[in-house]
């Protein structure tokens, strides 16, 4: 049953379809009312950012990447890699989590929450693949190790082919989403019956990738600092990838209904606390057992010595402060019903994920270094792109919220 709100008539001419197309990308206002919607405080700050932004890339595409980083072959990664690539991939397993939460073990409750997780992943991946893009000194040649010169003993020929994988998994879990969208019912259907073999997929690429992630930092026990490097950074990585995702649905959750409110159906508002509070319970769990394995991870190599060195406050800080903390937050919250706590704890815990991700990527790989050369504070062109990548990640999924079912159903169609 299609959407009758824009329905484009049966046998309707080019131009009517153009007209039908430009109106649903207007959501139904005139070109004058468009334009001054988009008048914003926000969009204003986002417009500045981007005309100096953009500028920075290209002319880091046109002169190279040592003009906007200090990356070198002592220190391969910066900001753009430990922030949108290790840090930015375990905050987008929110559509693997959500996606095997509802349709492989049935918590059908959740149905609220699916798209938005399945969205909120699949940018995520989006924009981990251009931060990579710009940090490759010749983005062009990505293709050859994938294709041409076969590494597959290689860590990053895993990730690499399994992030381009799931990237076109999280975009077919989410085409439902589109086709509604387009009022193509047909394919919709399509899409619909392949979405649980998508599912499958997507937790086979997911749990390889996210430990991979870590595996790539098993090849350099004498470079990253004896605290974060350990024989278990594999599962360390895929079980804090799996927490931080029910953190980050629920931080993003609360933003949408605070900020595209007019975007949700009754559902997903008068359920969101409730729901909130669910996921809040699951997130301390997972939490908790990540807590246990880190300490085992000290234990197993006998670090206990390494503590009492800046590195080790450092270290506890992450651990005790981003890990423990968070948990601990959230068990009051949602023992209390309180939401407001239990996204307080949810934010702690996304930015503790962020933490560890740029502590193993950054600050404790060659940590052993002469000061000159082990780089901590990102140069301008590096902090400028990442800014202008995290205002296009947050426009293109408000974009994409305003006029596609993701926080509220399509009321053409039988089911969300």
């Amino acid at each position: 049953m299609a959407n009758q709100a824009y329905a484009l008539p049966i046998g309707a001419d080019p131009q009517s379809f153009r007209s039908w197309f430009m109106n649903k990308l207007r959501m139904g206002m005139s070109w004058q009312d468009y334009g001054r919607s988009l008048v914003t405080p926000f969009n204003i700050v986002a417009a500045l950012v981007l005309m100096v932004g953009l500028p920075v890339i290209v002319w880091r595409f046109m002169y190279g990447l040592g003009t906007v980083t200090h990356a070198s072959n002592d220190y391969p990664w910066g900001l753009f890699l430990g922030w949108g690539l290790f840090g930015g991939v375990p905050l987008s397993a929110t559509g693997f989590v959500m996606a095997t939460a509802y349709y492989i073990f049935g918590f059908k409750r959740y149905a609220p929450m699916v798209r938005i997780g399945i969205l909120t992943g699949f940018l995520g991946y989006l924009f981990a693949v251009l931060y990579l893009l710009i940090d490759l000194g010749r983005p062009w040649r990505i293709y050859f190790p994938m294709t041409i010169s076969f590494g597959t003993a290689s860590v990053l020929f895993l990730v690499a082919w399994h992030v381009a994988l799931y990237l076109t998994v999280q975009l077919l879990e989410f085409s439902p989403a589109i086709f509604e969208w387009l009022n193509s019912d047909r394919t919709r259907g399509w899409a619909k019956r392949i979405t649980i073999g998508m599912t499958i997929a997507g937790i086979m690429l997911s749990t390889l990738h996210q430990s991979a992630l870590g595996a790539m930092f098993l090849l350099s026990p004498g470079r990253v600092h004896p605290l974060w490097w350990s024989p278990y950074l594999p599962q360390l990585f895929l079980a804090s990838s799996v927490y931080v995702a029910m953190a980050m649905v629920i931080v993003v959750s609360a933003l949408a209904a605070r900020f595209l409110r007019e975007r949700c159906d009754e559902v997903f508002l008068g359920r969101l606390d409730e729901l909130t509070i669910g996921l809040g319970k699951a997130c301390a769990v997972g939490m908790y057992v990540y807590f246990i394995m880190k300490i085992i991870s000290v234990v197993h190599d006998a670090e206990w010595a390494l503590l009492a060195t800046p590195y080790g406050y450092w270290f506890l800080v992450e651990v005790l402060g981003f890990v423990l903390l968070p948990a601990l937050v959230l068990t009051a919250g949602f023992k209390a019903s309180r939401v407001g706590v239990v996204r307080f704890g949810a934010v702690l815990a996304v930015i503790g994920v962020l933490v560890n991700r740029l502590n193993v990527s950054t600050l404790a790989l060659n940590y052993n270094l002469p000061d000159h050369l082990h780089h901590i504070i990102p140069p301008r062109g590096e902090l400028i792109i990442v800014a202008t990548l995290t205002v296009l990640h947050i426009l293109i999924f408000r974009w994409i919220v305003n006029r596609m079912a993701v926080t509220r159903a399509d009321p053409g169609f039988k089911e969300h």
